[in-house]
């Protein structure tokens, strides 16, 4: 397979980095969509060349950026400090040096929702604004924004499976990918399930009312 423009040359962005800049408003994003609603306070917690070099390349502003919606061509961007202020979205940047195994551009956003949710997304930027989540508060995932996505917290049961995957194939939606994972077993566990297309909002909400399910998230896939 032929690699396209995008691949060559990158996102259009405001620059000056497609991996430090682009790719932090990307992984931003993908934070703000995997939480669902406005976040009202974070910490980013920056590792490696994103903690050496986050302020010369633009990652700080990346990363304001994108958790406030903007794209990564957005001439907001460059005054983000100030648009975060204005959108009252509280933020503190902390270094983290520390010998680590996480991939060269590594951020943790720890999250703050406006119903009070607390959230943590381990997101890392690969080059050419391509990005990945690997963690999700406590369990390794690997969402990468590629496609329409359901995320879900539930109680750890026989059963759980089905009962969502019944909902999604009532509406003729062809599931691409499914994972999960529990810490423990009959206590909290993890699915997440890759779309070839959205679920409508009904669906969701028919998700939201099954017994012992938490949290449900529906995500679209990032802009290109």
């Amino acid at each position: 397979m032929s690699p396209s423009f995008f691949d060559i040359v990158g996102p259009v962005m405001v620059g000056p980095s497609s991996s430090h800049t682009a790719g932090a408003v990307r992984l931003a994003q993908l934070a703000l969509l995997i939480a669902g609603r406005k976040v009202v306070d974070v910490e980013f917690i920056l590792y490696n060349s994103f903690a050496r070099t986050y302020k010369g390349h633009g990652t700080d502003r990346g990363l304001i950026a994108g958790l406030l919606g903007y794209g990564v061509d957005d001439e907001r961007i460059r005054d983000a400090y100030e648009w975060a202020e204005k959108e009252s979205l509280s933020f503190k940047m902390t270094l983290d040096e520390k010998p680590n195994n996480y991939s060269p551009n590594t951020v943790k956003f720890v999250m703050t929702l406006d119903d009070e949710e607390k959230l943590v997304v381990v997101g890392h930027s690969i080059g050419g604004g391509k990005v990945y989540v690997s963690r999700l508060n406590h369990y390794n995932v690997s969402l990468k924004g590629e496609m329409p996505t359901l995320i879900m917290f539930y109680k750890d049961q026989p059963g759980m499976i089905w009962r969502v995957t019944k909902v999604i194939a009532e509406q003729g939606v062809n599931i691409a990918s499914l994972t999960c994972s529990r810490g423990k077993r009959g206590v909290e566990a993890f699915m997440s399930i890759c779309l070839d297309t959205a679920l409508y909002p009904e669906q969701v909400a028919e998700i939201n009312q099954i017994s012992d399910v938490y949290i449900v998230r529906s995500m679209d896939k990032l802009s290109s």
